[in-house]
């Protein structure tokens, strides 16, 4: 599960992704209902960039008699069958959400100690995710959220959350894949793509926040 992390910054977004990133600025860490950059399949068939919102229906989009829960990741296992995330999973509306790091729990210690977590290499990567639209008159907003599945027996993400309750990881694209996910026609088809990525291509370290200065 991952509810914060740290967005690609503009200057590397066409070396590392493909794509001019969006026109418009955005935060270095994300939380729920903050815009972020996303990667999608454009109607010409190329990588298109864009800002959209974090969390599949926002607070502002949510309906006042809803039941409230959060929608920055959907599970894998039952990606067809939410009713918040069937249609953009059969209609194949994937995305890519590019990242340089994401935040988890630790209890280890007896307490929680967030730790940031990406790759070894110090390389920003993608998670994979799915989006949605929302139309309006002058053209749509969007939304998106991560998916995520089961880790708890993945070396590194099995260490985050609360002890007794299930691990979760997002899924991290490989970049040689990002075309083939993007361009994928069929639910059989994506999920092919959703797999743990390797321990030892990962690291973690402890990232507490820090107070703000007075």
């Amino acid at each position: 599960m991952c509810t914060n992390y740290v967005a690609a910054r503009r200057r590397i977004f066409e070396k590392y992704y493909g794509a001019l990133p969006p026109a418009d600025d955005w935060r270095d860490e994300i939380y729920q209902d903050y815009p972020a950059p996303l990667l999608r399949r454009a109607s010409d068939g190329g990588r298109e960039a864009l800002l959209a919102t974090f969390g599949m229906v926002p607070k502002a989009k949510a309906s006042h008699d809803a039941k409230r829960y959060t929608t920055m990741n959907a599970r894998v296992e039952t990606l067809g069958d939410r009713p918040t995330y069937r249609s953009a999973w059969a209609k194949q509306q994937l995305c890519l959400i590019p990242c340089e790091a994401f935040y988890e729990p630790n209890y280890e210690s007896g307490k929680h100690v967030r730790f940031r977590i990406g790759l070894a290499s110090g390389e920003p990567f993608a998670v994979a995710g799915l989006w949605r639209a929302w139309p309006k008159p002058d053209g749509e907003d969007v939304s998106f959220t991560m998916l995520t599945m089961n880790a708890d027996e993945h070396p590194l993400m099995r260490r985050f959350h609360k002890p007794g309750e299930e691990k979760r990881s997002v899924v991290i694209v490989r970049p040689e894949d990002y075309e083939d996910w993007l361009a994928c026609k069929s639910t059989d088809e994506a999920r092919s793509f959703l797999q743990l990525f390797s321990s030892e291509s990962m690291a973690a370290e402890e990232a507490p926040k820090v107070a703000p200065a007075q």
